[in-house]
């Protein structure tokens, strides 16, 4: 069996391509994911995983992702090889996405932020005694 799920943030902004012939896209990306424990000097360490996402899903990613964000994959690992320019043979391990969630949004969470922040500058109570409470007439009493 090979699955894999991992949770942490993209590295970089996500690269999307076409395939020459097809064009069928495909994006890539890179994860940074937390270790669960910290090393001898108490920093927490990381490991970085290259992410694959074809189709539609690497659109998405390409369209909406950042660097920074917060995701969760789902796939396999895949290993390749590929040959460069000077002959030398190069092996790349990367993790081919069946699915990714997006598990925050910061142009959500900082509008979220603003809008609270404008509410608060330009809330002005209105009918407040100078205590504080709210005047009510007798008539607004249900009893």
């Amino acid at each position: 069996m090979n699955s894999v799920v991992l949770v942490g943030r993209l590295t970089r902004d996500p690269e999307l391509r076409y395939i020459p012939g097809t064009g069928k896209p495909v994006a890539t990306f890179s994860l940074a994911v937390n270790r669960p424990f910290t090393n001898k000097e108490g920093k927490r360490e990381a490991d970085f995983f290259n992410i694959v996402v074809w189709g539609k899903a690497g659109e998405n990613c390409a369209n909406y992702l950042s660097k920074g964000r917060l995701v969760s994959v789902k796939g396999s690992i895949q290993n390749r090889t590929y040959e460069t320019q000077t002959g030398e043979k190069r092996y790349i391990t990367e993790i081919i996405a069946d699915r990714v969630e997006f598990l925050e949004s910061k142009n959500r969470l900082e509008s979220q932020n603003s809008v609270s922040d404008n509410l608060e500058r330009n809330f002005e109570p209105v009918g407040l005694d100078p205590e504080g409470f709210q005047a009510l007439d007798d008539d607004d009493i249900p009893f």
